[in-house]
């Protein structure tokens, strides 16, 4: 149960990925107003290196096909989470965890950190990100 536990956090990071070189787009050189610009800093992950990244992370919780395993982790796919934030937002939020006390963990499990891989780099999580999108 204490390794399950361990991995919810480890599929939530993986499902905010959506990894890329953090180089911002090119522009022509017009000026971008600040929020195209670190939306900008973020480009898409590959998907495929996302789904080896998630199979190995994030399937323990969230299941091997991202609809969720019950009491356990959220669904990734379809949801208005994905749909109403940006791949920095859920990169954001898979970097800093859930607490179980928090009022928008439905599970009562805590969330942590990079779903508990202290390992995974930004740009993996942008690839299970990426990966997750896909699945729309």
């Amino acid at each position: 149960m204490w390794k399950k536990l361990q991995l919810l956090p480890v599929l939530l990071l993986l499902l905010a990925a959506c990894g890329g070189n953090g180089a911002p787009a090119d522009t022509g050189g017009a000026s971008a107003p600040a929020a195209e610009q670190e939306a900008a800093a973020v480009s898409a992950g590959d998907p495929a290196a996302g789904e080896r990244l998630y199979m190995q992370s994030c399937s323990a919780c969230h299941g091997p096909d991202a609809q969720g395993v019950p009491s356990l982790g959220r669904s990734m796919v379809g949801t208005e989470f994905f749909a109403t934030h940006n791949d920095q937002e859920i990169l954001d939020f898979v970097k800093q965890g859930r607490p179980a006390t928090h009022p928008d963990n439905e599970t009562g499990i805590d969330m942590p950190p990079k779903g508990g891989n202290p390992a995974l780099t930004d740009a993996q999580i942008l690839d299970i990100i990426a990966y997750l999108r896909s699945l729309d």
